[in-house]
């Protein structure tokens, strides 16, 4: 059991506060009302059936959906009291804090060591001591160098699905962010591969926030802190993870949970 499960939400250091968050793709209403807390170094699962808003919601904490023709947003998202759709703040910059993996592994057709220090070298170093130290910690905290030490410049398309996308994680982490949203980042890969990302996630809430969105409930459950159900683009319950999946306050929530729709 995780340690989040005798604590309260109250006592956490808020990463995101989420207020009256509606937003549209053209006519569509995607997201309706949206209002949580999210809490600092903590993992926090977002579950819902199929088009419920969960990704619309985790691409809008990295200002990722701006990019969507046709997207609008009203409603606040506060990162660590900072409003992220404030026109002054550069959404780059908003991406580099507040990093992304996604559904599919999609690493880039480099070496593994170019693929980590893509964002680094992007972002002006060039000093080859200092990309080693950044390439060697990030695959290292992806729980992915004692794989790939004496193959770093092979191909990242080689490795398997699994690997790519620790692999991704460690490109992500590469840049420094304070945060990594996973946007069902086992759905593409087996048993096995799926258990070493979820251990990895008990390691990375050390140092990071991290932001979960999965159908897998069984997921949710060992992986999570705090779990929010989503449906049809509102937030019906938002608690700890262990009261979500034991004694939720929402009957749709239990409906959920015990399978009775979705």
């Amino acid at each position: 059991m995780t340690p989040a499960t005798v604590e309260t939400q109250e006592e956490l250091t808020q990463a995101f506060a989420i207020q009256g968050l509606n937003s549209w793709y053209g006519s569509f209403h995607a997201l309706k009302g949206v209002s949580m807390t999210i809490p600092e170094k903590r993992v926090t699962a977002i579950i819902g059936p199929s088009g419920c808003g969960k990704s619309t919601l985790i691409r809008c904490l990295n200002r990722i959906n701006d990019l969507i023709p046709g997207f609008r947003v009203e409603g606040q998202i506060a990162f660590k009291g900072q409003n992220l759709y404030d026109p002054a703040l550069d959404p780059i910059q908003v991406r580099l804090q507040i990093g992304m993996v996604f559904q599919k592994p999609n690493p880039f057709p480099k070496s593994i060591y170019d693929n980590v220090a893509f964002g680094p070298r992007l972002c002006g170093e060039k000093d080859r001591s200092k990309l080693d130290a950044i390439v060697e910690e990030s695959l290292r905290k992806a729980a992915l160098w004692g794989e790939v030490k004496e193959k770093l410049k092979q191909s990242a398309l080689a490795l398997s699905g699994g690997q790519q996308q620790r692999l991704c994680i460690a490109r992500t982490l590469a840049v420094g962010p304070e945060v990594l949203l996973l946007d069902e980042p086992c759905s593409a890969l087996d048993p096995i591969a799926t258990a070493k990302i979820e251990e990895l996630l008990m390691d990375l809430k050390k140092s990071y926030t991290v932001v979960l969105v999965t159908h897998n409930m069984q997921q949710a459950a060992r992986a999570s802190d705090y779990t929010g159900f989503m449906l049809l683009g509102e937030l019906v319950e938002f608690a700890l993870t262990a009261k979500i999946f034991t004694n939720p306050t929402n009957s749709r929530t239990e409906a959920y949970i015990t399978g009775r729709f979705g």
